[in-house]
């Protein structure tokens, strides 16, 4: 089995659905962080780095979120700390802006995708007709590219970008041979993706996956029209909610037929942009609920330290800026030793958090 990999420079963004901020994430930041944090003595991403730790890029076999992450994180941290003292690991400090470039740099990593395969690929190609007009080094189909020359198999936003820009093509070869719209799973397209990756006439295709921070991405959602549709119960920060960039792919090209306009033309850059604050914007919104969250605070002991003025932990109500996974891994690792301490002293057992109770969490803190 083989993974489809798309690495080199990619941003992310930490977003909070209570603050009007987003927090800018930057892979190749987060690449160096992952060095100079110390994070390779231990971790290792594709092979790189150490072998005390999982390496992180092949562990996509999960349903990783960046609150399975979080909670993750703040579960293992008595080991990962206990782990650095024993190989004499110092601990650096991590701020917000780094944990985004860390969690940028894993997503470039396709850190939270899923494996493909590439024997599941050929059948899908060969099922869903798109070997009917696309050749692997020539053309069945007037206008229909060979896969040999598809520079979007080193690149998902090109990919993104073509496959919505060809839709209506698409409609029109798919109902001269009289068949139905061929609708993807995410799973399928990761699939026929490691099968074409994998091609001997496609192997030597360079590879780079840019994902960099939306500057203009909320604007062209607003003038292409997405905007205009996209509101209430068909609102995307709820409907993409947690998925991955293949999974928002997908539904794009899935939402072709039904879609009542013809779709706006999209440029590269403008699909990337587009895709960039979309992302974003669902990936790093919490769905937490403040009730249960409450309960969480109260159930892992929370308030024993936090509520209580005399033990030295802060009171903990928003600021500024709202609670996230982002913030929640930042104050992990910078506060969590001294947490641990106290709990020691205290002679708490340090807390443990599911995703749900995570989000659940965060919801709470910040309705305070």
């Amino acid at each position: 089995m083989k993974r489809a990999m798309f690495v080199v420079a990619a941003g992310a963004f930490a977003w909070s659905a209570h603050a009007a901020s987003i927090i800018p994430g930057d892979a190749r930041r987060g690449e160096q962080l992952f060095d100079t944090e110390q994070c390779i003595q231990c971790h290792s991403v594709k092979g790189r780095g150490g072998d005390i730790a999982p390496d992180l890029a092949r562990r996509v076999d999960r349903n990783y979120t960046p609150t399975v992450m979080a909670s993750l994180m703040w579960n293992h941290a008595p080991d990962m700390w206990a782990a650095m003292k024993k190989h004499g690991i110092s601990q650096a400090h991590m701020t917000p802006e780094s944990a985004a470039d860390l969690f940028a740099y894993f997503v470039s990593a396709r850190y939270f995708e899923q494996p493909g395969d590439a024997g599941r690929g050929k059948q899908a190609f060969a099922a869903k007709h798109c070997a009917e007009c696309h050749g692997v080094t020539t053309s069945n189909a007037a206008g229909a590219p060979p896969i040999a020359k598809w520079e979007s198999l080193g690149d998902p936003i090109i990919l993104a970008q073509q496959m919505w820009n060809h839709g209506a093509k698409m409609r029109e070869a798919f109902a001269q041979k009289k068949l139905a719209w061929q609708a993807l799973t995410a799973q399928e397209l990761t699939d026929i993706l490691v099968y074409l990756q994998n091609l001997p006439e496609t192997r030597t295709l360079a590879q780079n996956f840019q994902f960099p921070p939306s500057d203009s991405g909320e604007a062209l959602f607003q003038s292409k029209g997405c905007s205009g549709c996209h509101v209430g119960k068909l609102a995307l920060e709820t409907r993409l909610r947690n998925q991955t960039l293949t999974q928002i792919v997908v539904d794009m090209w899935n939402h072709q037929p039904s879609m009542k306009n013809p779709p706006p033309v999209l440029s590269q850059e403008e699909m990337r942009q587009i895709l960039s604050y979309v992302w974003a914007k669902q990936y790093f919104r919490g769905n937490g609920t403040a009730d249960r969250g409450k309960k969480v605070f109260s159930d892992k002991n929370c308030a024993t330290c936090h509520n209580d003025p005399s033990s030295g932990a802060p009171k903990l109500a928003k600021g500024k800026d709202a609670y996230s996974d982002i913030t929640m891994v930042a104050a992990l690792w910078e506060h969590g030793p001294h947490m641990l301490e106290l709990m020691n002293q205290k002679k708490l057992a340090w807390p443990r958090f599911t995703a749900e109770q995570m989000s659940d969490l965060i919801a709470y803190l910040n309705s305070l």
